[in-house]
């Protein structure tokens, strides 16, 4: 038996990595990676800089891996669906494995693969810990709310001991032609090394594991949402890529932490379990809200919203819109002028804008901040959340697209099990609740880092005084609100209880 395992870039790893195993036992193995222009070209590749820098560190972590066992990852450029039935024949493969994919673009490439092989294609479950688009209610129909289904998952939920690395593989077939490449390089490929984001590859991903269950994973629980403290695991990144397994990661926890810190970070496995479950049986959630009653929503800068007139791209160049006559060209270029804050951080709401930052500079946002952050873009600014879904997907390293939608989802109020549309947080009470010392606002926004802790979540609050002993001056150093939040919040209420009652 010939078979070649297909790394997809959702499982960089050799621990638990039930494909590769499989193979080993079975004969000659072909380890293989595609770079598959659809990510790999250069001008797609500089569109997902952190995610890419992650990715090619996990990749070369991989090969070297490989190598030492006594085989050699084989890299391809090419189309996924052409490279692949190409290399089966040439290479007279027996069999294809590979982990299975939830994102709809990794399953049509699939369908696609597979329609063209002559061979046995296994997808082996192992992004997630059930297979998604299996559990269903008692009616036969998927679950739409978590509670539900967390408590489904874990009737049937049979989660066994992730498999160690193999110490060898079978080297491979001396008959093989392998016409390879090196993996690229960043320089290669136009983007620039990021020193802030988080090291790729399954030994750093191991030791993050480990940090996490035998230091902050023990108050997980209580401080899991503090902005200024690290009581996180990070792992996100690792889930993301594979480099270490969603079984690995479920035990690990089981074994070590106890009581509430178990089962609040279990819950939040089981959440992803939820988004990737939903995707798979609702695909269209790419495109579309999951409540469709929000489909049609009045954003005032929509996904589709185009160029625009002259007059509104140069009222949007100047962040401003005095010169345009017509109400909603004036409008669109506010809310243009509003969303280009939201990106760059500088809405004058402190903990908004050091979300912003962070994403932009270490391609990661903490959770809590990612809420706030969210919910203020879709809900005081009323910009379309698919807007900042793509924003997100381009800048953050875990950037995957069954958490990302379902928690832009969330937060605007119209994904599965959403929080209520008329929720609006409050981004200075969230800050002051969070981020208590002010120590995550003073890192992002260091321009009024003197700030007392009283007004450092809102620093437009501060007396005269206070801002002239901290050397700030509001509208120079750091802006005043973009929009007041009571009305900005009223604004929101009135335009989704219109918009629903339809």
């Amino acid at each position: 038996m010939r078979t070649l395992v297909w790394f997809r870039g959702k499982d960089l790893r050799v621990h638990d990595h039930a494909p590769l195993a499989d193979a080993a036992g079975a004969g000659d193995v072909i380890p293989l990676f595609v770079l598959d222009p659809y990510f790999f070209a250069p001008a797609r590749a500089r569109r997902l800089p952190h995610r890419m820098q992650f990715l090619l560190e996990s990749l070369r972590e991989l090969e070297v891996s490989i190598a030492a066992r006594g085989s050699r990852l084989l890299i391809v450029p090419g189309r996924s669906v052409a490279v692949v039935p190409r290399l089966v024949r040439a290479w007279r493969v027996d069999r294809v494995v590979g982990y299975a994919w939830a994102a709809p673009v990794g399953r049509e490439r699939d369908r696609r693969v597979a329609e063209r092989l002559r061979v046995p294609f296994d997808r082996y479950d192992g992004e997630t810990l059930l297979a998604p688009g299996t559990l269903r209610s008692g009616s036969g129909t998927p679950y739409a709310v978590f509670t539900a289904f967390a408590r489904a998952f874990h009737r049937a939920a049979l989660i066994g001991s992730p498999v160690t690395a193999l110490r060898k593989l079978p080297s491979l077939p001396r008959d093989l032609d392998a016409n390879t490449v090196s993996v690229p390089t960043l320089e290669e490929l136009g983007i620039a090394h990021n020193p802030q984001l988080q090291r790729g590859g399954e030994q750093a991903a191991r030791r993050r594991l480990h940090r996490f269950v035998s230091g902050p994973g023990r108050l997980y629980h209580e401080r899991r949402d503090r902005m200024d403290e690290d009581g996180t695991s990070r792992l996100s990144c690792d889930l993301k890529f594979g480099t270490l397994s969603i079984r690995t990661v479920w035990s690990a926890v089981s074994r070590s932490l106890a009581g509430a810190a178990r089962r609040a970070f279990l819950n939040e496995l089981v959440w992803r379990e939820f988004m990737h479950s939903t995707l798979v049986d609702r695909p269209d959630l790419m495109t579309k809200p999951f409540r469709t009653d929000f489909e049609g929503f009045p954003w005032r800068y929509s996904l589709d919203a185009g160029l625009g007139s002259r007059e509104l791209r140069s009222a949007h160049r100047e962040g401003s819109s005095p010169g345009i006559a017509d109400p909603s060209l004036r409008r669109e270029a506010t809310a243009r002028a509003h969303w280009r804050a939201w990106v760059r951080g500088a809405t004058g709401y402190p903990i908004v804008d050091a979300s912003a930052r962070q994403l932009l500079a270490e391609g990661f946002v903490h959770n809590r901040a990612r809420m706030i952050s969210a919910s203020f873009l879709t809900k005081h600014l009323l910009i379309d959340y698919r807007r900042g879904e793509a924003h997100y997907m381009r800048y953050l390293t875990d950037g995957d697209w069954a958490n990302n939608n379902g928690g832009w989802q969330w937060s605007a109020g119209c994904g599965a099990d959403a929080q209520p549309y008329f929720r609006v947080f409050n981004p200075v009470t969230q800050g002051v609740k969070f981020d208590a010392s002010g120590a995550y606002v003073r890192r992002w926004v260091p321009e009024i880092a003197t700030l007392p802790d009283a007004y450092i979540h809102a620093p437009w609050t501060a007396p005269r005084t206070v801002l002239r002993d901290a050397g700030i001056v509001l509208g120079r150093h750091y802006p005043r609100p973009i929009v007041d939040h009571q009305s900005a919040r009223e604004r929101f209420l009135e335009t989704a209880a219109s918009h629903l009652r339809r």
